[in-house]
């Protein structure tokens, strides 16, 4: 991997990440942007204890462009966007219309693919390695950033999750705060310690290779339909040995990683049959917080937390949304419509034959 940092005209940071490690990366951006004005601003909840970022700036962001004028694609002749030169691997970028930025944090957009009409399904095992190791240098670099406490790499595909831009690309945030779904982990890895139970993480990895959920295994990887799935369709992907984070990951993991995501994301896109549009989803990794004080952890160490990725999707059946109604965005009880062993085994059905 090649590595060559730049700066937009705004002044906005981008990278390339290149395959080839003789890839020359010259090109500036031509386009006459101001400095990019920002607005966002963390306010914290007194009774739940959560934060909320406002970012009004966000209201005037790009909102489902023609293809022809996606700011993702690769700059051609006169046609400029937010990547100066005419192809790349894989690219991270400053967001020009960040919900959190300076003190409040700071979001990167990562473009997997030059290839506008692809997605993740798509790459090649070697793109795909090559989105993991941009994903772990982010991790590593916005990990140092005095304010940053959590960095949470992650994906939205489809109109149906929010999208506004079609283009492959994922997208990085770097959160001041341990995150309230990161905190109630911490919570109940600290208790179930407390109570003589050993890691959490462990056991539960160990009661659902041991189950009927498991969606497939590689030796490094499993990935199975938790026991109290949220979602319709949802998929836990472990590394089989605990590390906090994507820094921790080694080269055995790092390697077999591509085999087994690709896999996973094309079962996505098998599970409502064939003439269905792909189904989206979201994708987030989830990472032990960083520079916290022990406090903040519940007394639990970094080397307690297990690094997975949560991979969901909000289509419950053929043509049909799971729509977050009064019990769940009300009060944060879930109800799902699809019982998790059903779920994997229609992800084991559609498996690549």
């Amino acid at each position: 991997m090649k590595k060559t940092s730049t700066r937009l005209a705004d002044g906005r940071e981008l990278i390339y990440y290149d395959l080839r490690g003789d890839t020359a990366r010259t090109t500036v951006d031509r386009r006459p942007l101001e400095p990019t004005v920002t607005t966002s601003e963390i306010r914290r909840d007194p009774l739940l204890g959560d934060s909320v970022a406002v970012a009004s700036h966000r209201q005037g962001r790009t909102y489902h462009p023609p293809a022809d004028q996606c700011p993702l694609c690769p700059s051609k002749g006169e046609r400029l966007t937010e990547i100066p030169d005419s192809s790349y691997d894989v690219v991270v970028f400053e967001n020009r219309f960040p919900s959190l930025a300076g003190d409040s944090g700071r979001c990167e957009v990562v473009c997997y693919t030059p290839d506008h009409n692809a997605s993740f399904a798509d790459l090649t095992p070697a793109q795909a390695r090559l989105v993991l190791d941009a994903w772990t240098d982010r991790t590593a670099e916005l990990s140092r950033l005095p304010a940053t406490r959590q960095v949470f790499c992650f994906e939205n595909r489809g109109e149906e999750i929010g999208v506004t831009l079609g283009h492959p690309h994922g997208q990085i945030y770097a959160y001041p705060f341990v995150t309230p779904r990161t905190a109630l982990t911490l919570r109940s890895l600290a208790a179930h310690r407390d109570s003589g139970g050993g890691n959490l993480f462990d056991a539960v990895l160990a009661g659902e290779l041991a189950g009927e959920r498991v969606v497939l295994e590689g030796e490094h990887w499993a990935a199975f339909v938790p026991y109290a799935a949220h979602w319709p369709y949802e998929v836990h992907l472990y590394p089989k040995r605990r590390v906090p984070d994507l820094l921790a990951l080694d080269e055995a993991a790092r390697s077999e990683f591509p085999k087994v995501y690709l896999e996973l994301l094309r079962r996505f896109d098998r599970i409502f049959g064939d003439g269905e549009p792909p189904t989206p989803y979201i994708a987030a990794w989830h990472q032990a917080p960083f520079g916290t004080r022990e406090a903040e952890l519940d007394g639990v160490q970094r080397d307690d937390f297990a690094l997975h990725l949560e991979l969901f999707t909000v289509r419950r059946t053929s043509g049909k949304l799971k729509f977050l109604a009064g019990s769940e965005s009300g009060m944060s009880v879930f109800i799902n419509d699809v019982p998790p062993e059903r779920a994997a085994e229609r992800l084991r059905e559609v498996a690549s034959s």
